[in-house]
């Protein structure tokens, strides 16, 4: 096993790529490009926003800043080097480098998965329980559900990282994506992974089911309480509370449960490509959007420190 372990660290993989060279696929690959100077900069502003301006001091934007963060590192970890092989030319990644994006990657989805979910609680502590939030939702239990996600999501992604490398892998060496990702490595193995399957499917259940679950039980007793408020103002600040939350929790864990929870007999790397490229390149690109664009705490921040920004030019 040593001796495969270090052959496979010389070899690596041929990474397909989703891209040809082609003029449309320049175009695209462009836009894709821009797409990831926006969510960069969206996310590098909204986690420097909720850290300076002490109206952000509050639980939902603590979590909105590890959200933030989670994207943040989602994007360099799988489009510095989507980039680099498309325009280099060389689709080639080391074991040892595939090993460490599968690491990172499922790390932040698991984690950023865990996190959507639990905000969705914070979102139902807040309006079902007022009076109670502040008890409910200490900084003590806000640091505890970050560690957990964080915790957990590493968890995760060790455990995939070590069951992808202790594969042995023969023949072809050309994954099907443009980044490493499990279920496409899969189909290079030259053993039996119906374990690694199982224990794959196992992990998927428990960080995005699981999560999942939390939302929509959350949401259901959000509407409760939101029906029964007498003062038509009150229902429609509760439900503009949410809707960044839902539209959020509705791109990621749609695009996810697609890749990762669909029966192998149904898969195309064609359409996991695109997926994939949507929740990591697109989605972290909307979500500073979705929540500061339709946020007034936010958009007041921003105000606020770019009025600062032209007193200090003037001075």
């Amino acid at each position: 096993m040593g001796i495969w372990l270090n052959q496979s660290s010389i070899d690596g993989f041929i990474l397909m790529g989703i891209f040809s060279h082609s003029q449309a696929d320049f175009a695209l690959f462009s836009v894709v490009m821009m797409v990831f100077t926006v969510a960069l900069c969206g996310n590098v502003l909204l986690i420097c926003l909720i850290y300076m301006d002490p109206r952000l001091h509050t639980p939902m934007y603590f979590f909105l800043s590890q959200l933030s963060l989670m994207d943040l590192l989602l994007v360099c970890d799988i489009v510095p080097k989507m980039a680099a092989n498309f325009l280099s030319g060389r689709k080639f990644i080391s074991f040892v480098g595939c090993a460490i994006q599968i690491g990172f990657f499922v790390s932040l989805v698991g984690s950023e998965g865990l996190l959507l979910g639990l905000m969705a609680y914070d979102r139902y502590v807040a309006i079902s329980h007022p009076l109670h939030y502040p008890i409910l939702m200490s900084q003590r239990v806000c640091l505890q559900i970050a560690v957990s996600s964080w915790t957990f999501g590493i968890i995760d992604g060790m455990i995939q990282m070590v069951g992808a490398i202790s594969l042995l892998y023969c023949g072809s060496r050309n994954v099907d994506h443009f980044f490493c990702e499990v279920p496409a490595l899969l189909k290079l193995a030259c053993v039996d992974t119906s374990i690694f399957d199982s224990l794959l499917f196992a992990c998927c259940v428990f960080m995005l089911l699981l999560p999942f679950s939390i939302v929509v039980a959350s949401y259901a007793r959000i509407l409760g309480a939101v029906l029964h408020m007498h003062s038509a103002h009150a229902r429609k600040k509760a439900l503009a509370t949410c809707s960044s939350h839902l539209t959020a929790v509705s791109l990621f864990y749609g695009a996810a449960m697609f890749i990762y929870l669909r029966p192998r007999r149904y898969r195309a790397p064609s359409h996991d490509k695109v997926v994939s490229l949507f929740y990591t390149v697109l989605t972290p690109m909307l979500n500073p959007l979705i929540y500061s664009l339709r946020n007034r705490e936010v958009m007041g921040a921003l105000k606020k420190g770019l009025d600062h920004c032209r007193v200090g030019n003037w001075h």
